[in-house]
């Protein structure tokens, strides 16, 4: 097998090398870095950047997050939020549903289902609604997906245990099958969800690395064993702390192999990297332009379980803005980029074209830059507001109400979605 020009015997530890420094915060920043300073130079064929609106966008953020949160005590942009939808405080079910159980088995439960949350939460198209029976509530999009997953959850769709029915183990998922999924999430010919059988496709497979990593997620294959490893094990690692890129970089050692996308070097497969042809790098990472979007949505959504437990999450600002089409969305909206064939908005693409490989790349190193202006302007510091808090005020909410005003809340750019990166 060739594998993007390589040969047919590809040396396992080069391949494994690569795979390894692709799996990090600091190759998507320095990627990002690389074509958002080629865009400035006027060298990208697909986007010009223009600085000067970059104050502009701050403000359209600032604005957004003073309505949100006019206290500014911003939370963690988070699966979390979408559980909260509709003022509805749902964590306090699921405490109480999880009773008299120790601070590590409440733990373990929450993760279990930030995990299956985050994975089922690509885009759900336009057309798709849950609608909520406790609270008579209609919710769509992300919102519809996290309450939907919530519930999903805590009838124990993902559980293979009748008996145990808030937990996600392995069991569960391998059994899962599109129908229940679709009946779980009200799917019908009158209300379709985009990739369905992309999503089931990944918790299937999350189920099977689960399974083949008792040393990591337990023998029941639980995702919440993250927070044994994280936490509870190993002498050289205090017990009530851990780093944030711990967490994700756990997350992609342990679960690389469950994209469907075919990324691969060797054998290796990378998850969500994709290639652009003016990105450099060295050896077998040359080409390659690392996002790992949902695994950082995922970080982002495990910080506050393991916080709730009394452990103390260092290091936040390792984590990158999330390259997905809100935040990108704002960035093209207020004139940041602009494309340069206006004609290309029209178009639907796919997530592998170069377009929306540099579209992400650009998304996530003009973030960096934004957030700085949007905390001067709110007259407040990183320690107050970290990137996590940007995201929420924030950049995402604001790609939001852009999209709204502009287009009915249709993204600037058509990205075609098989539900497991968008």
């Amino acid at each position: 097998m060739s594998v993007l020009g390589v040969g047919p015997v590809l040396d396992t530890g080069r391949a494994e090398g690569a795979a390894v420094a692709l799996r990090s915060t600091t190759a998507v920043r320095e990627r990002a870095q690389q074509l958002l300073g080629r865009a400035r130079q006027g060298e990208s064929r697909w986007f010009t950047v223009h600085d000067d609106a970059l104050p502009a966008a701050a403000g359209e953020v600032v604005d957004v997050t003073r309505a949100r949160y006019p206290d500014l005590t911003i939370p963690f942009h988070s699966r979390w939020r979408h559980f909260e939808a509709g003022s509805v405080n749902r964590k306090v079910e699921l405490d109480a549903r999880l009773g008299e159980q120790d601070t590590a088995a409440r733990a373990r439960a929450m993760i279990d289902l930030a995990v299956v949350s985050v994975l089922l939460d690509a885009g759900a198209g336009p057309d798709w609604q849950y609608h909520e029976e406790a609270s008579g509530q209609d919710f769509a999009r992300s919102e519809g997906l996290g309450v939907a997953s919530w519930h999903a959850f805590t009838s124990g769709i993902f559980s293979g245990d009748a008996t145990h029915p808030l937990r996600v183990d392995a069991d569960g998922l391998c059994a899962l099958r599109a129908d229940r999924l679709a009946d779980a999430f009200q799917v019908g010919p009158a209300n379709p969800l985009v990739g369905l059988e992309g999503r089931v496709l990944v918790l299937r497979r999350l189920g099977e690395a689960l399974a083949a990593q008792p040393e990591v997620f337990g023998p029941k294959g639980r995702p919440g064993g993250l927070f044994d490893v994280l936490v509870e094990r190993g002498p050289d690692r205090p017990t009530g702390t851990v780093a944030a890129h711990d967490i994700l970089s756990q997350i992609l050692t342990s679960m690389s192999g469950i994209w469907p996308a075919g990324n691969a070097i060797g054998t290796r497969l990378l998850g969500d990297c994709w290639r652009h042809e003016a990105v450099s790098g060295p050896g077998l990472t040359d080409g390659w332009v690392p996002f790992h979007k949902l695994s950082q949505w995922l970080t982002y959504s495990l910080l506050e379980p393991f916080q709730w437990s009394g452990v103390q999450v260092m290091g936040l600002e390792a984590l990158t803005g999330l390259p997905e089409y809100r935040n990108g969305g704002l960035l093209l909206d207020t004139g940041v980029l602009r494309l340069r064939e206006p004609a290309w908005a029209a178009r639907s693409w796919t997530v592998s074209d170069e377009v929306v490989v540099e579209w992400r790349a650009l998304t996530v190193a003009l973030l960096d830059e934004l957030a700085p202006l949007v905390r001067a302007q709110l007259g407040v510091d990183d320690d107050r507001m970290p990137l996590a808090c940007v995201l929420e005020g924030g950049t995402w909410a604001a790609g939001r109400v852009l999209a709204q005003r502009l287009r009915g809340g249709l993204p600037p750019l058509s990205v075609v979605s098989d539900g497991t990166v968008f």
